[in-house]
């Protein structure tokens, strides 16, 4: 998957790094790390479609990623966190 561009509105920055502790440095780290991505769900817009990408920080962390993937190839944030235990499992799955 292509991203062009990263989007991150600061209302969800702030809601990532208050109720998450992921900063906006390790979500250009794990979407720029070549991270597995999964299609969630259809998006509400035509071809925006809900998507999750999983890898890892330069620092080792685990991290999840939700996003809008934009007609514009951009990367709408949704939400970020760390990986649980099955998610952890399924991304070693490479």
């Amino acid at each position: 998957m292509r991203i062009k561009e990263i989007i991150l509105l600061p209302n969800i920055l702030d809601k990532l790094l208050w109720k998450h502790q992921v900063t906006e440095r390790e979500i250009r780290q794990v979407l720029r790390n070549n991270p597995k991505f999964y299609y969630i769900e259809k998006g509400d817009i035509k071809g925006e479609d809900l998507y999750s990408a999983l890898g890892r920080t330069q620092a080792g962390s685990d991290i999840i990623i939700f996003f809008i993937h934009k007609k514009s190839k951009d990367a709408l944030i949704i939400s970020a966190r760390d990986m649980n235990d099955n998610e952890r499992k399924h991304y070693g799955k490479k």
